[in-house]
């Protein structure tokens, strides 16, 4: 098995950002997630309700700040988040940095909404939810429920054959921040172990799937699949599942063709 793709998306929610190799750092790869759009609130926009999120191609600076470019939007470089801290409603955060009064501006006009940017400090101060199978002292980011998401390009070529349709998925879909290549279809749902490299993780849980799947990531058009076809033959438990979460046991480096290796789970 091989490492063929790694992706952070430096804004939660933005497209993400095909890099050749990449840090991982205990609460995930580095410069994944650190930034967020919330409403006045502070509370978490989903995708699926703001599919123009999706179009933000955000960049991040050496100096912690964000270049970012959408269709419609003069390109805009954010500084380094040094606004006082505001309410956030992620599970286990109660607050994160405001970016500037330009960054906010440009996330409004682009959602139609009043919205803020937001920048988390330290990820350390974001455990990983038991319910998602955190363990004491693990991390993460702006991300969902892991620091990182796995996919397998073998399980998504079966998924578009049970699809059958003209134009195969664009992986983009699933937000994975890893994609690897050489196993058979979802035998990532057995694993308790997986080594990218010379970087181990733990496999904290399956992951199940929403509606932001259904998400075009170049039309940004929303259809029925890939649901409709994993409703059929990935359900159990009341939900839908593509891709597995992980922690990161080591600090490290991952490069595009790295080996990957695995170990199951005593039951699989």
């Amino acid at each position: 098995m091989r490492l063929v793709d790694i992706r952070i998306y430096p804004v939660k929610s933005s497209a993400g950002c095909p890099l050749p190799d990449a840090t991982v750092e205990p609460w995930g790869l580095a410069g994944d997630r650190r930034w967020a759009v919330v409403d006045e609130a502070g509370g978490d926009l989903w995708l699926a309700e703001h599919p123009r999120l999706a179009s933000v191609h955000a960049q991040n600076t050496d100096d912690d700040g964000l270049l970012l470019a959408a269709a419609g939007l003069p390109d805009l470089k954010v500084p380094p988040a040094t606004g006082g801290p505001v309410p956030v409603g992620f599970p286990g955060l109660d607050h994160a940095i405001a970016a500037g009064d330009d960054a906010h501006a440009w996330f409004t006009r682009l959602l139609g909404r009043p919205v803020r940017l937001v920048w988390l400090d330290d990820p350390r101060r974001r455990a990983i939810e038991p319910s998602h199978g955190g363990l004491p002292g693990e991390v993460l980011s702006f991300a969902g429920d892991a620091p990182l998401l796995l996919t397998s390009a073998a399980s998504l070529r079966l998924l578009d054959e049970q699809i059958g349709g003209d134009t195969p998925l664009d992986m983009a879909r699933f937000r994975p921040s890893v994609v690897i290549d050489g196993a058979e279809p979802y035998a990532e749902d057995s694993w308790s172990e997986v080594t990218i490299g010379e970087v181990r993780f733990r496999v904290s849980e399956l992951c199940d799937r929403c509606a932001v799947t259904t998400i075009d990531p170049v039309t940004l058009v929303k259809g029925k699949e890939p649901l409709r076809t994993l409703a059929r033959h990935r359900r159990w438990d009341g939900r839908t599942w593509f891709g597995i979460r992980l922690v990161p046991r080591d600090r490290g480096r991952l490069r595009v063709g790295d080996p990957v290796r695995a170990s199951g789970r005593p039951d699989s």
